[in-house]
């Protein structure tokens, strides 16, 4: 009979219960003397209460024991979980409770053998030992040790679970945009002038003579004429050719999704023929 913590079995159970956490509810005798608080509840696989955990610091033990549901009496609106009966020396003589313990058949029966002398103060049948055994062993068996108790002003939470959505940011990849350099030939077309000398040699049609004495005859250097000519000048020059701009924007989709969910619903067994005022659900 595996038992699981609370919120191992219901991980969102405080999302329902709002301020009526049971973890918050502290645990007082009938005589008015608090025992403890308590700190976690032990549920089976069809999320039934077994037990509740209870920090005994107020009674000065410093350790956490585990007290049958049965034998409980939850009261949401003074906060308090009420137990008949648990004495000092009772706490004392139970075992100790740690998250990392396995509770096994054999660690119950140490349980079941402190609080069923409770159950005996009230008149309940315990059934022999010789009746059953680890295999045969079920909460049934004693049910004023595990049923809710429904005494007077009883009060308790029945629990489903509920899917609940939410949403987390998770980096599926990122994008960088960088600069490479490609080299490609241009050609470009600078028109230039080059100057040349044309010499114009001609023949006077009416040659007439000319006096000796004017006649000045000379070798060498008889005119000069500077020629120029244009060359290309070629520089590079950068210039913005693009601009580039990154941005993010965000693209919306409902993800839908279902699983199968639990609740608890409330089974109230009579003998005889008990008139019963079953209420309404609020």
């Amino acid at each position: 009979m595996a038992l699981i913590e609370l919120e191992d079995y219901y991980p969102n159970y405080r999302e329902t219960l709002g301020n009526d956490d049971i973890k918050t509810l502290d645990l007082y005798t009938v005589g008015g003397e608090k025992a403890g608080s308590v700190s976690d509840v032990l549920v089976d696989r069809e999320g039934r209460f077994r037990y509740l955990v209870i920090d005994t610091g107020a009674f000065g033990f410093g350790k956490k024991i585990l007290l049958p549901i049965g034998l409980s009496r939850i009261d949401y609106n003074l906060h308090r979980v009420f137990v008949d009966g648990l004495s000092k020396e009772q706490v004392q003589n139970l075992p100790e409770y740690k998250k990392s313990l396995t509770v096994d058949y054999d660690y119950e029966e140490r349980l079941r053998g402190v609080y069923r002398p409770l159950a005996t103060d009230r008149g309940e049948s315990i059934p022999g030992s010789e009746t059953y055994n680890r295999d045969t062993y079920n909460y049934d068996r004693e049910p004023y040790l595990y049923n809710i108790n429904e005494g007077e002003n009883q009060t308790f939470r029945l629990y489903e679970e509920r899917l609940i959505g939410s949403k987390e940011r998770h980096k599926v990849g990122e994008v960088a945009v960088g600069k490479r350099i490609e080299t490609e030939t241009a050609r470009i077309s600078v028109p230039i002038e080059k100057e040349r000398i044309v010499i114009e040699r001609n023949n006077p049609t009416d040659a007439t003579p000319v006096n000796p004495s004017d006649a000045d005859f000379q070798s060498g250097e008889v005119a000069r004429m500077e020629v120029y000519q244009e060359t290309a000048n070629i520089q590079k020059q950068a210039f913005v050719r693009e601009e580039v701009s990154l941005r993010k924007e965000i693209d919306r989709d409902t993800v839908e999704t279902e699983d199968t969910v639990r609740r608890e619903e409330l089974d109230i067994h009579t003998e005889g023929d008990p008139v019963v005022d079953r209420g309404e659900r609020t």
